[in-house]
Parts: C-alpha cells; sequence; structure tokens
C-alpha cells in the first residue's frame, strides 16, 4: 500500500467516528495522520519497518502505530470496519456535499436512515427538510444545489494535476530502464498544458535510431505491462499500450521513431481545437499536418516533423508554449508575435502564504525557513491562521503578536532568507477582518481569505470581500474564489467589481498553488492580468514538502497568460515590499516594530 491508500483508510475512520459522534479529539487524531502521510516523502511501509522511527512521527504514538501497522499488513483498520457495520460505506460521499457537515449527515441517518446522495437529493426535492431543527427552506435549496454539485465534480473521472504528475514520474522512471532502445520518455496531453485536472495521461516514447522497428518496440511494450501499478491492460496495438493503473488513471504510452517526435508532441499534447486551427491553418498553406510530420498536400514531401518549434515556423508562427494551447486567441497572437513571455518558476524569489505549528502546518517556522531556503527562495511569509479558524487552532491578537516575536527570534537562527511575519486573516461575514488594526498593523504581510458562510448570494458575497478589500490593511486576497478541485465549485460574486476594487486599491490576488485549490484559475488570472491587478504565486504549505507545489500555481499562472512582471514575488525583497499595498502604521505598531527589528 501506498502513503495515499494509508492516509485514505485513516481520513474515513475519522470522519466516520465524526459521524458517530466522537469527541473531537479522537477524530482529529487520525486526520492529522492523514495529512501528515500525504506530505511524507518516504513510503509508509519503508518507515513502519523501523517501530522508533515510526513513532518518531509528528503524531504517532504507541497506539496510532500500531493502527498503521494493522493497515499494512491487512488492507483494511478493524476500526472503520466496525463502524462500516454500523453506517453503510455511501454515508461518507455526503461528507463531500457543500452544506452538510458530520452532526447533519448523523441527524439525517437517525431520522431517514439517509446515505446516498441519491436519498439526499429525493428528501430535499420532496422538501422534507425544511422543518426539520438546523435546517430550513435556504437549506433544502443549499442541499440540492450542493448534491448537484457532487455529480458534476466527483463523477467526471478525472485527478487532480499533481497526482498525474507523481503518476507519469514513476511511470516514466520506468519505462526508462526497459533498455537502451528507449531515449526519452515525456509527458504530453492535459498534464504538459498544466489543466487543474487530468482525464488519462499521454506518456511518449521516443526510441533510439536503429531501435526503433517492430522488435523493439514489442519489447517496450512487454516491460511497460510488467509495471506493478498496473490494474488491467485495457488495449495493446502495434506502438501503443493503454492500461488503467490502481489510482483509477488511464494511461496511453505510444512509441514513436526520434524523426517523428515533433509532430508526435505536438498532436498529443493537443488542445483538440488548438490542433483543428493549426491543420486549416497548414491546408491553407498548400500542407496537412498530423501526428507524423508537416507534408505538402501534393506528393506527401516531410515538411518539419524533428520539433514543435520546426512545425510552427513553417505555419509562420512563435513558437506557443504548450499551457496557451486552448484556442484562445493564442494562435492570432503568435501570428503578431505578441505572445507573452510566461513566468517560470525559476522566476520565483520567495513564497507568501504558509502555515506552522502555530496554526495548522506541521512544521516549526525554522524548518520551514530552511526548506525554503533550499530551494533557492529569499524570503518567506510565515501567515498562520486567525481566530476565527477555530478547527486550525487560529490565532488571536495576544497569539498573534507572540509570533510575531518568534518569527523575528527565528530569523537570527535561520540564515540567507528573509523570515516575513504574516498572517491568514479571515474575512468575516460582513467583510470585517478577524484581527484588530493595532496587531495587523505589526504584521510584514496581511493575506485575508474567507473559510465560512460560503453559501451566501452572490452580491452579498461581492459586498464581503469588496469590504475586506477596501480595508486598508488588506494587502492579498488567498484563494479568492474558495474553490476545492473536483470536491467544491467556487462560490458566487462578481469578479468585474473584485477585480476593479483590487486594482484600484493596489490588494493583489492570489494564484493558490496547492493543488486542491489552484485559485484564482486561468480564465480569471487573464482578466485580472487584463485589468492590472497584480498577482501572488503561494503554495499555502503546511508542511515543508508542501513548498514543492509552486510548480502547480506556476503552470497555473502560465495558463492565465501571466508574466514575470505581472507577479509580486518574483520581485527582489525590497522591491516585493514596496509593490505590496502599504499599510496604515499607527503610533503603537511603530514602537512594536522598533522593538521587535
Amino acid at each position: 500500500m501506498d502513503n495515499r491508500d494509508v492516509a485514505k483508510i485513516l481520513r474515513e475512520t475519522a470522519q466516520l467516528l465524526e459521524i458517530d459522534g466522537a469527541i473531537i479529539g479522537r477524530y482529529r487524531s487520525y486526520e492529522k495522520v492523514a495529512d501528515l502521510l500525504g506530505s511524507l516523502t518516504e513510503r509508509i511501509e519503508d518507515v513502519a519497518k523501523d517501530a522508533k522511527k515510526l513513532k518518531e512521527l509528528p503524531g504517532v504514538g504507541e497506539g496510532m502505530a500500531e493502527h498503521i501497522n494493522e493497515i499494512l499488513a491487512t488492507g483494511d483498520y478493524g476500526l472503520r470496519q466496525k463502524l462500516l457495520k454500523k453506517y453503510p460505506p455511501t454515508i461518507l460521499q455526503l461528507l463531500e456535499v457543500p452544506s452538510l457537515g458530520p452532526k447533519r449527515v448523523a441527524f439525517l441517518w437517525k431520522k431517514f436512515k439517509c446515505a446516498t446522495v441519491e436519498n439526499l437529493e429525493q428528501l430535499a426535492r420532496d422538501e422534507k427538510l425544511r422543518d426539520l431543527p438546523g435546517f430550513g427552506e435556504k437549506s433544502e435549496q443549499a442541499i440540492l444545489k450542493g448534491a448537484e454539485q457532487f455529480k458534476n465534480l466527483g463523477g467526471s473521472g478525472r485527478v487532480q494535476i499533481n497526482v498525474a504528475d507523481e503518476e507519469a514520474q514513476k511511470l516514466s522512471a520506468y519505462i526508462a530502464k526497459a533498455g537502451e532502445a528507449v531515449e526519452s520518455v515525456t509527458p504530453a496531453g492535459s498534464l504538459r498544458r498544466g489543466k487543474e485536472t487530468v482525464g488519462d495521461l499521454d506518456l511518449l516514447v521516443t526510441m533510439r535510431p536503429g531501435h526503433d522497428g517492430q522488435k523493439h518496440i514489442d519489447a517496450v511494450a512487454e516491460h511497460i505491462l510488467k509495471y506493478q501499478a498496473i490494474k488491467r491492460e485495457l488495449a495493446h496495438g502495434e506502438n501503443k499500450v493503454s492500461v488503467l493503473l490502481d489510482s483509477g488513471l488511464q494511461v496511453d504510452v505510444r512509441m514513436l521513431a526520434q524523426k517523428c517526435f515533433g509532430a508526435a508532441l505536438l498532436y498529443f499534447t493537443g488542445s483538440k481545437q488548438h490542433n483543428v486551427e493549426l491543420r486549416g491553418r497548414a491546408n491553407e498553406m498548400g500542407w496537412t499536418l498530423n501526428e507524423y510530420a508537416l507534408t505538402t498536400l501534393k506528393g506527401g514531401r516531410v515538411v518539419a516533423r524533428e520539433t514543435e518549434q520546426e512545425i510552427y515556423a513553417k505555419l509562420k508562427l512563435d513558437y506557443i508554449e504548450p499551457e496557451l494551447r486552448e484556442c484562445t486567441g493564442e494562435i492570432e497572437a503568435a501570428e503578431r508575435h505578441q505572445l507573452p513571455t510566461l513566468v517560470q518558476l525559476g522566476d520565483m524569489r520567495g513564497d507568501l502564504q504558509m502555515h506552522t505549528t502555530a496554526s495548522d502546518g506541521r512544521n516549526s517556522i525554522e524548518e520551514m525557513g530552511e526548506a525554503a531556503r533550499k530551494l533557492g527562495y529569499q524570503y518567506i511569509a510565515l501567515t498562520d491562521h486567525s481566530q476565527a479558524v477555530t478547527v486550525a487552532n487560529g490565532m488571536d491578537e495576544k497569539r498573534t503578536i507572540a509570533q510575531i516575536k518568534k518569527i523575528r527570534a527565528a530569523q537570527e537562527r535561520v540564515e540567507g532568507i528573509r523570515l516575513l511575519a504574516g498572517i491568514e486573516v479571515d474575512i468575516k461575514k460582513n467583510g470585517a477582518l478577524d484581527l484588530d488594526n493595532d496587531c495587523l498593523a505589526q504584521l510584514d504581510v496581511v493575506v485575508a481569505s474567507v473559510h465560512s458562510f460560503m453559501n451566501m448570494e452572490p452580491a452579498e458575497m461581492t459586498d464581503r470581500i469588496l469590504a475586506a478589500i477596501e480595508n486598508p490593511y488588506t494587502q492579498i486576497i488567498a484563494h479568492p474564489t474558495g474553490r476545492l478541485i473536483l470536491r467544491r465549485e467556487a462560490f458566487e460574486y462578481d469578479m468585474e467589481k473584485i477585480l476593479a476594487a483590487a486594482a484600484k486599491h493596489g490588494v493583489a490576488m492570489e494564484c493558490n498553488a496547492y493543488p486542491d485549490r489552484l485559485d484564482l484559475k486561468d480564465v480569471h488570472l487573464r482578466m485580472a492580468k487584463q485589468r492590472g491587478v497584480k498577482i501572488v504565486i503561494s503554495t499555502d504549505s503546511h508542511s515543508t514538502s508542501h513548498l514543492n507545489f509552486m510548480k502547480y500555481g506556476v503552470l497555473t499562472a502560465r495558463r492565465g497568460w501571466i508574466e514575470k512582471k505581472d507577479v509580486i514575488n518574483a520581485l527582489p525583497l525590497e522591491q516585493m515590499l514596496a509593490a505590496l499595498r502599504p499599510k496604515p502604521q499607527n503610533a503603537k505598531a511603530k514602537a512594536a516594530r522598533r522593538a521587535n527589528n
């Protein structure tokens, strides 16, 4: 079992315990270890071989170590099995419906034996929820909407980009060991375009010249089919193998000659509509374009095929980066030599949202600083939660001021990187910030976000966020639409008004790099750029390993046509601080800054 499998069983146990009415400390212990496994770089199977090492993991004591070993040995956990005799497995789906929590799920089970989204939807349609304690007509409508969202998101058959990326890396490394016939393995399709979710994974295996005959291709195919993570073989053709992995992801692997690599990569990267436009352009020029080559219509003479750059040049277009190939104006821009110079991962100078053990993070200030320094960053902002997020151990004013002092003290122990004292302050229902102005004035970076009351009417939500933007202490709006990919849709508001206000007040909008969020999404990022709104790409890290999620934020930003000049944390430290909206400084804050510095 891999870490994801063990984490899933622990998390489901926690959810079932919460439905069963267990005390918060009991089920939270399972959740915390499940989160830990999600960020653990080592295989839990390997760690568990050393009992002492296993119990050194945060949150893993004697009892939890036994639970993990039971899961690894049996593929399940006794308590989970016991609870699933009391509750059907489908009851866990109800927790994924927006506006339902464990208490409501438990109540609906007790009253109606409701255990599926279909049951829930029917109860809402029959108006059987509106008169129940704690529900009402608005709740009933929200549940109907949430059930529809669940069906749309959960039934898509797609996986998040990080899952596809991890699977691609593991399988590519395995294929590379097939022998000297394999020259390279390259992901294509929606993964290469940086889409937030991937339906199936396309891998192109380039064969070395002289090793591209059928005999060698067959040998590579046989090697691929021995991959341990394959659940089922779907197809096996002359130069293609299709399989279904244990993760549920379908993978199509194509073996091709080196000379055709450019044409194949262009074709299988897509998007479909981008390819249609390119083929039409080729036809107008007297050529035909397919996955093998760009050739003349008459006689089939090869015009270009070895590289994508060569093919675009022949079509009289500048090279179009994969993330832009969505037929949203990139071909016209390439023709006019007006394509953006997209931001790159190497442009990032720092990370402006992350969490430590002060709230719901798993690493200390020093550990986050050291990990970021090793990535080559010049600065980071430590932005733990404010008090409203009680489930994340959010900080009140007193604890926030203490945290500022701890960050200043940690700076003396962490060399080569600037540690900025920040906060992820909650935007309350009325748009006010969750901490007082005296406290906010003492921080280096103020990130504001919504974590509650997500089902407000669009006009109300618009006013709420506008109020936060107008607050002179707000510098960055984090994960601005609140979506969770494949789990929760964005909350609704007037994006035009929000972006106009952000531009007016100098508030940056975040492109949250955490794979569950990627928020703002590409379309909204492009809107922000067009309106002169500055962007911050941050990981929202809750452990040191999450800092590597930056690449997914950069990919999303590239899809939004974002350039280095649009990104505040692509600037050196002093320029970055100057680019943030200046906060009012009262006498108390100035005195505190002098004392702390």
